[in-house]
């Protein structure tokens, strides 16, 4: 079955088949980059990586809008509760929950994960599961051995990998990350949102790897 990869800038991104739609990271307000707005945005569910801002996002009000199911690590579940987040659904990395579209499943990644001075768990990727195709949003992280295995255990279509440096890969070791992962297609994020985090794309180099640089706003079929 064919899914919409709708990329929202940063590391923001609505994958949609069927009458599921899932945002992961939903950051509009303050993305230089975002061309929508959070009220432009419908999910029956969503994934977070983790709790810093630029990914934690507009989750709150857009759940309060829409009602939304989240995935997230346990602590930054509880946080949500307490904005008057009642749909949660609290995971740890190794973690898996079915879902009517397929399943999310928590990564680790080697990151830090806050929001205003509070702790909100360990950071984490995401893989997602929907209508057959399997995406693994590697989330903020540096890079790590085990992206192989993750790799070897869920075979990703997709990944969405970070390559802005500084608070993540660069280009260069999102090269050897992809390489670990072996996905089909890779995709850069967390990059050019600021100028600490300007990269060009094209150094992204993974070998027989599909390379695909989306605009923000670009919505993308895959399959």
């Amino acid at each position: 079955m064919t899914i919409n990869i709708m990329y929202l800038g940063h590391s923001g991104f609505v994958i949609a088949a069927g009458d599921h739609a899932v945002a992961i990271d939903p950051f509009l307000t303050g993305n230089p980059l975002a061309v929508h707005k959070p009220g432009d945005l419908a999910p029956t569910h969503i994934a977070l990586t983790h709790g810093h801002e630029d990914h934690l996002g507009d989750t709150v009000s857009i759940v309060k809008r829409t009602g939304a199911e989240v995935f997230a690590a346990f602590e930054l579940c509880n946080y949500l509760s307490e904005q008057g987040v009642s749909a949660t659904q609290p995971m740890n990395p190794g973690g898996r929950v079915d879902t009517p579209f397929g399943f999310v499943a928590l990564t680790q990644a080697f990151h830090s994960s806050s929001h205003e001075g509070r702790y909100l768990g360990m950071p984490c990727g995401v893989i997602l599961n929907i209508a057959g195709v399997t995406l693994y949003h590697c989330g903020d992280t540096a890079l790590f051995g085990d992206m192989k295995l993750i790799g070897e255990v869920y075979r990703p279509d997709v990944a969405m990998i970070p390559i802005g440096d500084r608070f993540t890969m660069g280009p260069e070791l999102a090269t050897r990350a992809a390489e670990l992962i072996r996905p089909k297609v890779a995709i850069p994020i967390h990059y050019n949102t600021w100028p600490p985090i300007e990269q060009d794309p094209a150094r992204l180099t993974p070998a027989g790897i599909e390379v695909k640089v989306m605009k923000p706003g670009e919505t993308w079929a895959y399959g």
